[in-house]
């Protein structure tokens, strides 16, 4: 496992999921036009596919933006005689015109906005018989369909727009479709070089079969402005074969950790469930108990009315109780003799 993080934009070797398988796919595919040849790779990344393409190469240049990819890259593959890289922009490749014999490309046309300098670049360092492999998404598959949008992605192509943007500058191309997925692979064991035969159907009408990809995944395209360039390869069918399985096997553990997530959702609904069981009730003795508080709050209210009408009234009562006993004691004040013919005349009590 090399020491570059994964991102989710550049591939690292190692990366679990079906990146994995669909990369080197790529690269084993391209390795077919590379025998003996001057080559390029651009967007090399780690640099493993670069090493790949070395083992049957004359000579192989990887080209990438990042400094930290290319470091890395010397510092992995300087086993390799034959192998260089260089940090640079993909649309100023630093190579001399028709330098180059096979120029490859993967997974980098829908990163860039510059995609028509990008494709004259590589028009440019490609001798007149070179070849061109290029991959990139197929819009309609890869994000219209599965309604995802690649956070890293600038702009994808539908067909007819990468067929125009690449004939401009090569005229003759030879289309091939990818699609990672599960196979039942049959392969004859003597035969070096076996025909080949694809045979896609679907569950809903297995009966029904067609000899090609129908919706590809990705675009791989081959392109020269030479037909004899491309007729020297034939085309052929190209299946990578997992030996250990290990990407059905990471499949599997990720559908099994889905499976105890789904799980674990189902159990959580019926304890939910449950709650709203008892909550329910709970619910309708809290509204009763409120209803009856806010009843009696309510004869709180009128309680401390009736009362503050009665504290008031005793009030002027006892006003007028005092006002009576001041007067009583200021009557009780004069003197007897003064006050008894008053009492006899009724005046005084």
């Amino acid at each position: 496992m090399s020491e570059l993080p994964f991102t989710g934009e550049r591939f690292i070797p190692g990366t679990r999921g079906e990146i994995w398988i669909e990369h080197w796919h790529r690269y084993h595919f391209a390795a077919r036009w590379a025998a003996g040849r001057r080559v390029l790779d651009v967007a090399c990344g780690e640099g493993y596919g670069t090493a790949l393409l070395a083992q049957s190469a004359a000579h192989v240049t990887g080209v990438d933006v990042a400094p930290a990819a290319i470091e890395h890259a010397r510092r992995a593959y300087a086993h390799a005689g034959n192998v260089e890289f260089a940090c640079a922009s993909c649309t100023r490749l630093p190579l001399a015109d028709a330098s180059i014999d096979l120029a490859v490309s993967f997974e980098t046309l829908e990163h860039i906005a510059e995609q028509e300098q990008f494709v004259d670049e590589l028009a440019r360092v490609l001798a007149p018989g070179g070849v061109l492999v290029l991959s990139c998404p197929n819009k309609l598959e890869y994000s219209d369909k599965r309604h995802f949008a690649n956070e890293f992605h600038v702009k994808e192509l539908y067909r007819e727009e990468l067929a125009a943007l690449v004939a401009r500058r090569f005229a003759h191309c030879d289309w091939y479709g990818q699609r990672p997925t599960f196979f039942s692979l049959i392969a004859p064991e003597g035969a070096e070089q076996p025909a080949g035969q694809l045979i896609e159907i679907d569950e809903a009408h297995p009966e029904s079969a067609s000899t090609h990809l129908e919706n590809p995944l990705y675009f791989v395209l081959v392109a020269s402005r030479e037909r004899p360039a491309l007729a020297a390869v034939a085309p052929v069918l190209s299946v990578l074969a997992d030996r250990t399985d290990w990407v059905h096997r990471d499949y599997e553990k990720v559908m099994r950790d889905l499976e105890g997530t789904a799980e674990r959702a189902r159990s959580l609904e019926t304890q939910h469930a449950d709650a709203v069981a008892i909550i329910g009730p709970l619910r309708q003795e809290l509204g009763a108990a409120h209803a009856t508080r806010s009843a009696l709050e309510g004869d709180l209210r009128q309680c401390g009315a009736r009362l503050a009408e009665r504290e008031a009234e005793l009030a002027v009562r006892d006003a007028l109780l005092a006002e009576r006993e001041r007067e009583i004691a200021r009557r009780r004040g004069w003197k007897w003799w003064l006050r008894l013919p008053l009492v006899r005349l009724g005046i005084l009590r």
